[in-house]
């Protein structure tokens, strides 16, 4: 398309691509992350900024990534004070209604939250020591899941194929009544309440937070004094970290040291699931991103706006201005109306 590419050395290392393949197709190595922010009028990331990056940002960048923004105060700020065009994945829309640049990582994300739970359960890693499937003879684990879009769905299909019993909370009786047609008797829908929630707890083998309000953060649907309740062993999987969490008891954790005990509950909690898989993850994220990407580079900012308005809902930041209320609220900056900082560009 024309554009000058810039990757830093390694960089795709962990998905199984080496630098020589970057080159043969037309790319500029660099040595340093430092080097590649200096060197970009676009950074196109998968994960939000470091804070030891926000240094690096400058005046009329455009970021494009997965940023979480109402949940990092900092990180708003930084951006905000950098007057950083960021262009979010997480709330970029389409004509359904969805999250078309979040799709791919919530797929991959609920897959991953069955596969993660099922091994936690497992006793040498702290679980219960129960099987997800059962045997004959012997009772299958019940996976309780905590929302019914992408993420519950997909943990669904897994938790349905590896043989456990299932239960999806929603409060929207539309989305129970899609699931139902999708998943028959292999699942049960509830609708969500304080009081179906806590009975589904108290029985649960393994939980799945799966709730996602677009650009804002995750409601805290279990409480703490909930965990005491719970089995011990159990594990919960809150997919929903990177909004802050739907468990009032987590906090972020790391692959390399993913989970954590409250109350004889096994938490994990990893912010970035989908890095466990990366060669699956990235070939799924640049399907999905690829095209907006070159629609942005490629175009006068304003105008992509104008004229795309599932495209204008993906801005965040914008002329040094929080242009997403929900983002603005969260973190208790100021909000502008993207559409009235047009004329000043």
């Amino acid at each position: 398309m024309g554009h000058r590419v810039f990757i830093e050395t390694g960089a795709g290392e962990g998905s199984g691509y080496t630098d020589q393949e970057y080159v043969d197709a037309g790319a500029t190595i660099l040595e340093t992350a430092k080097q590649v922010w200096s060197s970009v009028d676009m950074m196109v990331k998968v994960k939000e900024p470091l804070e030891s990056e926000y240094e690096l940002m400058k005046e009329g960048l455009i970021l494009y990534t997965y940023l979480h923004l109402a949940a990092n105060e900092a990180l708003t700020k930084a951006l905000l004070k950098n007057k950083v065009t960021s262009i979010a994945y997480e709330t970029i829309t389409d004509d359904f209604g969805g999250l078309p640049l979040l799709k791919p990582m919530s797929e991959v994300a609920g897959r991953l939250s069955v596969q993660e739970g099922a091994k936690y359960l497992e006793k040498p890693f702290g679980g219960r020591g129960v099987l997800l499937s059962g045997v004959p003879g012997v009772p299958k684990a019940k996976v309780v899941i905590i929302g019914g879009g992408v993420v519950g769905t997909n943990a669904a299909k897994i938790a349905v194929g590896m043989g456990a019993e299932v239960s999806i909370l929603d409060r929207s009786i539309r989305r129970l009544e899609q699931l139902d047609t999708i998943f028959g008797n292999t699942i049960q829908t509830l609708y969500s309440t304080p009081a179906i929630l806590a009975s589904q707890l108290e029985t649960a083998d393994l939980v799945i937070g799966a709730v996602l309000i677009p650009g804002a953060s995750a409601p805290k649907l279990v409480k703490k004094d909930m965990l005491k309740n719970m089995r011990p062993g159990s594990v919960i999987v809150d997919v929903a970290i990177d909004q802050g969490g739907c468990i009032e008891t987590s906090k972020i954790t790391y692959h390399d040291n993913p989970t954590f005990i409250v109350d004889g509950v096994v938490h994990y909690c990893v912010a970035n699931m989908p890095g466990a898989t990366p060669r699956t993850s990235t070939q799924a994220l640049t399907n999905a991103t690829l095209d907006y990407g070159l629609k942005i580079a490629s175009g006068d900012l304003e105008t992509l706006i104008r004229e795309d308005k599932h495209l204008a809902n993906g801005f965040n930041t914008y002329l040094g201005h929080c242009v997403i209320h929900e983002v603005a609220s969260a973190t208790g900056v100021a909000y502008t109306p993207l559409m009235s900082l047009l004329s000043l560009r």
